[in-house]
C-alpha cells in the first residue's frame, strides 16, 4: 500500500499545485516547478512574473505546509491512540491545542510582535504555551517515576478545560480583538509561506523519525505495560519518548497553522482498518494519508468559494460525519 500512495501523493502534490483561483496552466506550472525549485535550465518565455510569483511563493509553500502538518498530526496521532491504548486519542488529548490558542491569543492581545528567525510573535507565544501546556499536565500526572495513562487523561481534560476559560476570559475583556483570535483557532494554511516551512521542518522531520523507532514497543504496550515489562520494555520510558517527542511536533506545527482538528483522531483509525494495528505499518502509512487528508481539504477550502474557508472547518466537516459512520459501522458489524 505504501508503494503505491507515495506516487499517488506526490502526483496528489503537483495537481493541487496546479489548482487554484489564478489560472495559470500544467504546462507553466511544470516550467515553473523546474526553474525556480529545482533549477532546471528551462525557457520561460511567455510566464509572466505574477503566475512565478504565486506557484512559488504561495501555492507550493502552502501545499507543501500542508503535508507536513497533516502527516505530522496523523503520526502522532496514531503514537498517542498506542500508548493510552484508545481509539479516541489524538495529538490534542492533553490540552495542547488550549495552550497554543492561549500563548496566541495574549500575542494577538498584546501585539506582540518580537519574533525569531522570521517567525512573528504570536507564534513563537503558541509554541510556548502549547509546551508548557504539556510539561504541567505531565507533572501533575507524575506519581514517583511512574504516570499512569488515567492520570494524564484526567490531567489533560482538566488543564485543557482551565486554558479554554482562561483564553474565553481574554476574548471577552479584549473584543476587538475577538475576531482575530477565533480565526487562529479556526486553523488555516492561508498567509503561510516558506518560513513556516522552514521552522516545523526540522521538528517533523526529527520526531517522525523518531517515533518510528518506537513501533515495536509500541506494538508490546498494546498487550499490556504488565506484559510489555516482562517482554523486557520500559514502558516509562517509551511512554516518556512518545509524550514529549510527539508534543512538541504537535506544538510545533500548531503554532503555525492554529489548531486542525481530526487529523491525527481520524486518519490513524482509518488507516489502521487497512493495516492492522502493527505501527510498522500503521504509522508511515499513517504519515502519507494524514499528508494527503490535509492538502486535499486545504485545495477545497480555497478552491470551492470566493472566499477562504478556514482549513480546520473542512477537516471537521468531513471527518465529523464519516468518523460517526465509522463508529455506526463497527456497531452494526458487532466490532469494536
Amino acid at each position: 500500500m505504501l508503494i503505491l500512495a507515495v506516487p499517488a501523493c506526490l502526483l496528489l502534490i503537483w495537481l493541487c499545485t496546479v489548482m487554484g483561483a489564478a489560472s495559470v496552466s500544467a504546462g507553466e506550472v511544470n516550467r515553473i516547478l523546474l526553474h525556480e525549485i529545482f533549477h532546471f535550465p528551462v525557457d520561460m518565455e511567455g510566464i509572466s512574473e505574477g503566475s512565478v510569483a504565486i506557484i512559488r511563493d504561495v501555492r507550493l509553500p502552502r501545499v507543501l505546509l500542508g503535508f507536513l502538518t497533516g502527516a505530522a498530526l496523523a503520526v502522532c496521532g496514531a503514537c498517542y491512540q498506542g500508548i493510552f491504548k484508545n481509539p479516541m486519542a489524538d495529538p490534542y488529548i492533553l490540552g495542547i491545542s488550549s495552550g497554543a490558542a492561549l500563548g496566541a491569543a495574549v500575542g494577538i492581545v498584546l501585539h506582540f510582535s518580537s519574533g525569531a528567525a522570521g517567525l512573528p510573535g504570536t507564534t513563537l507565544l503558541a509554541f510556548a504555551g502549547a509546551l508548557l501546556t504539556v510539561l504541567l499536565v505531565y507533572a501533575i500526572s507524575r506519581r514517583g517515576k511512574r504516570v499512569p495513562v488515567s492520570s494524564l487523561l484526567l490531567s489533560g481534560i482538566a488543564v485543557n478545560q482551565s486554558l479554554s476559560a482562561f483564553m474565553s476570559l481574554l476574548m471577552l475583556f479584549n473584543q476587538q480583538s475577538m475576531e482575530q483570535i477565533m480565526f487562529w483557532t479556526m486553523g488555516s494554511l492561508n498567509g503561510k509561506g516558506w518560513n513556516q516551512i522552514l521552522s516545523i521542518l526540522p521538528y517533523v522531520l526529527a520526531g517522525t523519525a523518531l517515533l518510528m523507532t518506537s513501533a515495536r514497543e509500541l506494538d508490546i504496550l498494546l498487550l499490556g505495560e504488565e506484559t510489555a515489562v516482562q517482554l523486557g520494555v520500559s514502558v516509562e520510558r517509551v511512554k516518556k519518548k512518545i509524550l514529549i517527542v510527539s508534543s512538541i511536533v504537535t506544538a510545533a506545527v500548531v503554532s503555525a497553522t492554529g489548531i486542525i482538528g481530526f487529523v491525527g483522531l481520524l486518519v490513524p483509525h482509518v488507516v489502521r482498518l487497512f493495516t492492522g494495528p502493527k505501527h510498522r505499518f500503521l504509522m508511515p502509512v499513517s504519515l502519507v494519508f494524514g499528508g494527503t487528508f490535509l492538502v486535499l481539504c486545504d485545495t477545497l477550502a480555497r478552491s470551492v468559494l470566493t472566499q477562504e474557508i478556514p482549513v480546520g472547518i473542512i477537516t471537521a466537516a468531513c471527518g465529523g460525519p464519516f468518523f460517526l459512520y465509522l463508529l455506526w459501522k463497527a456497531r452494526k458489524g458487532g466490532t469494536a
